[in-house]
C-alpha cells in the first residue's frame, strides 16, 4: 500500500500532519519479518519454503518441523484471516514425534494471492485443488489433517474428495457445519460485536475495514482482538501478533473474498458440511475439539457423531477455551492432538482412547440436555416413540468410540 508523499522536510505539514495521513506500509516482506519475530519464541528448529503448484504459477507458504520422523504427517490450516504464525504456541509439541505441516492457506498469509471465482462451489474447488496439489508436491502419502475454523471446513471438504489420502481427520472448533436455521432468534448466541460488523461489512470484502484504517490498523487490531493478543503475552510481550494480523490482511484481498463467496449473513455457509458430513467414507475417523465458551456451538460435534454412527468419531470439548481453543489452553490442546495422533501409528482398542474429564462432563450434560429437550417435545405433541424408534434419540455420547481398522489404517 502506498504511502503519502513526501514535502518539505522541516515543515510544519510535513513533521506533524503528513505522518497522520501516511498509510501504514504491507508487503509480503514485511509479513515475512513479522512471522520471524514470531517463530523466534520456537525452540526446535523449523524450516520456512515456498511449494510450488498449479505448474508453478502459485505458491503455498509452509513451515516444516521434524521431517525425518517416520511417523504419520500432521498437516495444518489455520482459519480465517490467520496464518502460520498463530501456530506458534502448539508448533513445538505436536511436532514432537512426528512431522509437522503449516500451511498459508492459497489466498492467505504468505501464499499466493490468487483471484477465487466468484462462485461458492467453484471457489471451494479452488481451495480442494490447491491442498491437494500442495500434497503431490511435497510427495507425502496419508497425512493427518487438521483445520481450524475456516480451515476445520475446507479440511473436511478435502476429504470428501480425497479420502484415500486421509488417516484421521481432527476439526477444531470448525466453521459452516450447522445449516443456517430459520428462527434467527438462533442469532443471540452470536457475539453482538460479530453481528455488528457483520451488517456493516456485507457489502464489502470482510477486511476492507481493516485496509481503511491505515496507520490506526494494528493498534485497532490490538484493542478489537485483545482477547486473542492477550493468549500469546506470556511469549511476547510487545505487539507483533497484532502487527501480524495486520500485514496478513492489510494486502491485497484474495482468500477472504473466496471465504465471501462461501458464506452467507452472520457467516453461515451456504454449503453447509452437516448435510454432506457422509460424504466422508465411515472408514476416514475423525474428531472434533471444541472450546467450551466458543461462539461455535459444540453441539454440532455431537450432531456430527450421530450422523456418523458407522464411523470412528471422537468429540471434545475443551473447558475455558473460545473460538481459538489452540490458544486458549494450548497445552490441553497440544496434549489431545499429540494423544490423538499417537493413537493413528500404533494399533488400538476403544479402551486406549482417550476422553478428558471435561469432555466427559460435557458429554453426560449434552445427553441429558437432548433427553429432556426430547421429553418436553414428546409432552407437547404428546406422541410416543414410535416402534421404529426415535429418530431423534441421542447416542449415548458416553461410550467410547468403536474403534477398528478404520481407525489405525
Amino acid at each position: 500500500m502506498c504511502e503519502t508523499s513526501a514535502v518539505e522536510s522541516n515543515s510544519w505539514w510535513s513533521t506533524k500532519v503528513v505522518p497522520m495521513l501516511s498509510w501504514k506500509r504491507t508487503s509480503s516482506l514485511i509479513l515475512a519479518l513479522v512471522e520471524k519475530k514470531i517463530f523466534s519464541g520456537l525452540r526446535q528448529p523449523y524450516e520456512g519454503h515456498y511449494v510450488p503448484i498449479c505448474n508453478g504459477q502459485k505458491r503455498i507458504w509452509t513451515v516444516s518441523m521434524n521431517t525425518s520422523s517416520p511417523n504419520t504427517p500432521l498437516v495444518m490450516l489455520h482459519g480465517m484471516g490467520s496464518g502460520v504464525g498463530l501456530w506458534v504456541l502448539n508448533l513445538d509439541s505436536v511436532s514432537r514425534n512426528r512431522p509437522v505441516y503449516a500451511l498459508d492457506v492459497l489466498g492467505f498469509g504468505r501464499s499466493s494471492r490468487t483471484k477465487f471465482n466468484r462462485d461458492s462451489v467453484l471457489a471451494e474447488q479452488e481451495f480442494i485443488d490447491s491442498i491437494e496439489e500442495w500434497r503431490k508436491a511435497m510427495n507425502l502419502g496419508k497425512i493427518i489433517l487438521l483445520g481450524h475454523s475456516l480451515g476445520g471446513y475446507l479440511s473436511a471438504c478435502y476429504s470428501m474428495q480425497h479420502p484415500e489420502q486421509i488417516k484421521h481427520l481432527i476439526l477444531v472448533d470448525p466453521w459452516g457445519l450447522p445449516q443456517r436455521p430459520d428462527d434467527l432468534d438462533v442469532r443471540r448466541d452470536i457475539p453482538a460485536w460479530i453481528r455488528v460488523v457483520s451488517a456493516v461489512i456485507e457489502p464489502f470484502n470482510p477486511f476492507a475495514p481493516l485496509r481503511a484504517l491505515g496507520p490506526w490498523g494494528p493498534s485497532i487490531i490490538a484493542k478489537l482482538r485483545s482477547d486473542l493478543i492477550r493468549k500469546f503475552e506470556h511469549m511476547f510481550p510487545d505487539n507483533r501478533i497484532a502487527e501480524y494480523l495486520y500485514h496478513c490482511n492489510a494486502q491485497n484481498p484474495s482468500g477472504e473474498t473466496a471465504f465471501k463467496s462461501l458464506m452467507l449473513q452472520l457467516g453461515w455457509a451456504k454449503n453447509p458440511l452437516l448435510p454432506r458430513i457422509n460424504n466422508i467414507p465411515a472408514e476416514v475417523s475423525m474428531t472434533l475439539i471444541h472450546g467450551s465458551h466458543s461462539w461455535v456451538d459444540y453441539s454440532v460435534g455431537y450432531q456430527v457423531k450421530y450422523e456418523r454412527p458407522n464411523s470412528c468419531v471422537n468429540v471434545e470439548v475443551i473447558k475455558r477455551a473460545g473460538h481459538h481453543v489452540y490458544a486458549d489452553q494450548p497445552a490441553l490442546f497440544n496434549d489431545f492432538v499429540n494423544r490423538t495422533c499417537d493413537q493413528c501409528d500404533r494399533p488400538i482398542t476403544s479402551s486406549d482412547w482417550y476422553v478428558s474429564a471435561a469432555g466427559q462432563e460435557f458429554r453426560e450434560k449434552t445427553v441429558q440436555q437432548q433427553q429432556q429437550q426430547q421429553q418436553q417435545e414428546r409432552t407437547l405433541d404428546g406422541q410416543n416413540q414410535s416402534e421404529e424408534g426415535d429418530c431423534r434419540a441421542p447416542i449415548d455420547c458416553n461410550a467410547n468410540p468403536v474403534l477398528d481398522d478404520s481407525c489405525t489404517n
